[in-house]
C-alpha cells in the first residue's frame, strides 16, 4: 500500500513474478470501485480450478478503503484461507486509523504487508543512482541532485527522465551539462505536452510545440521516444480492454492517472489498432532518418506521427 505509484506497481510486479516462478500460473484480476460486488471476490476465492492449478487473486483497492462489506469479505477470506491461492492486494495509502481496522490487522496476521513511501533527500539520490545503474548510466552527486530537483520526488517522472538520458546518450557516465540539457525544466514546450496535444487532436498546438522543442534544442530521439512510448502504451491498453479487462485496472497498470484518463479514453475511441501500427511504422522510418540510414527530415516525420495520433 502507499501513494507512490512507481514503487507500488514495481513491488506488486515483483510479487507476481515470484509467484509465477513458484507455479502460480493462473491470475484473476479484480478492481474495487463504487460498484464492485464483494461476492465476486469470495466466489473467486472458493472457485477450484479443474486442473487444481495454483492461482493469484490480484485485488486492486485504489482508495485503500474496502467499505463495510469489503472489510467483512476480507476477514472472512482469512478465516478460511484456500489452498494453492495467493491473495495480492494493491491499495492506496492507508491512514493511521485504517491500519488499526480489523481487515488490515487480520490480513497482517496471515500475510505480509509492504508499505511504500515517497522518497526524499539522500534516499531519493540513492534511488536515482541505482536506477541509472540499471540502464548502464552513472553520474556524480551534483548530477543526481540536478535530476532530483527536476522531478521533486515524483519517481515516475524520474524514471522518464532517466529513459530520456539513456535514449539520447546510451550507456556511460553522464556529465552535469548533459543532464542539464535533457532534464532542465526551462521550457513550456515539453515533449509530453506534445503527446497530450496529439492525443487531444489539437493540430495547431502540435505545430507550435514541435517547433518550440526543436528551437530549444531538444533532441529528435527524445521526441521520438515520447511518441513511440505513447503509441505502444495505447496498443497494449486496446488489447487488454479488448479481452474484457476492467478499464480502471488497465489504466492503473499503464500509469494513466486521473488527469489523463479522459484524454486517453478519447484517443482510444478515435484510433484503431491499424492507425497505431501505422504510427509505429513511421516511427521506425524516423529512427532510421535520425541515424542517417534513410533520407528525409526526421522532424517532418515526427510531425507526421503527431498528426496521425491527432486524426479524427
Amino acid at each position: 500500500s502507499g501513494d507512490e505509484p512507481l514503487q507500488l506497481g514495481e513491488a506488486a510486479d515483483a510479487v507476481r513474478l515470484a509467484a509465477k516462478n513458484a507455479g502460480y500460473d493462473n491470475r484473476e484480476l479484480l478492481t474495487v470501485d463504487a460498484h464492485f460486488n464483494w461476492l465476486e471476490f469470495l466466489q473467486a476465492a472458493d472457485a477450484m480450478s479443474i486442473f487444481s492449478e495454483k492461482k493469484i487473486i490480484d485485488l486492486r483497492l485504489p482508495s485503500g478503503k474496502p467499505g463495510m462489506e469489503g472489510s467483512k469479505a476480507l476477514v472472512s477470506y482469512c478465516g478460511r484461507l484456500p489452498e494453492d491461492t495467493l491473495l495480492l492486494i494493491t491499495a492506496g495509502k492507508l491512514d493511521k486509523s485504517a491500519k488499526k481496522t480489523k481487515w488490515v490487522t487480520t490480513l497482517e496476521k496471515h500475510g505480509v504487508a509492504i508499505q511504500v513511501w515517497p522518497l526524499e533527500g539522500s534516499d531519493l539520490l540513492q534511488w536515482l543512482d541505482k536506477r541509472l545503474q540499471r540502464r548502464g548510466l552513472s553520474t556524480n552527486k551534483q548530477g543526481l541532485s540536478l535530476i532530483a530537483s527536476r522531478v521533486e520526488g515524483n519517481l515516475l517522472a524520474a524514471n522518464q527522465e532517466i529513459e530520456k538520458l539513456y535514449v539520447l546518450y546510451g550507456e556511460g557516465t553522464l556529465s552535469e551539462e548533459q543532464i542539464t540539457r535533457v532534464v532542465a525544466d526551462a521550457s513550456r514546450y515539453d515533449v509530453f505536452n506534445l503527446v497530450n496535444a496529439a492525443l487531444s487532436g489539437r493540430v495547431g498546438r502540435i505545430n507550435k510545440i514541435l517547433n518550440g522543442v526543436r528551437h530549444e534544442g531538444i533532441a529528435a530521439p527524445i521526441v521520438l521516444w515520447a511518441l513511440t512510448r505513447e503509441i505502444r502504451s495505447l496498443i497494449s491498453i486496446q488489447q487488454q480492454l479488448g479481452v474484457g479487462q476492467p478499464r480502471n485496472s488497465v489504466f492503473m497498470k499503464h500509469q494513466v492517472w486521473d488527469k489523463r484518463k479522459k484524454l486517453v479514453s478519447h484517443a482510444l475511441t478515435r484510433l484503431s489498432r491499424a492507425d497505431l501500427l501505422a504510427g509505429l511504422l513511421v516511427a521506425a522510418k524516423t529512427d532510421r532518418q535520425i541515424k542517417g540510414e534513410e533520407v528525409g527530415d526526421c522532424w517532418e516525420s515526427l510531425l507526421e506521427i503527431s498528426l496521425m495520433l491527432a486524426k479524427e
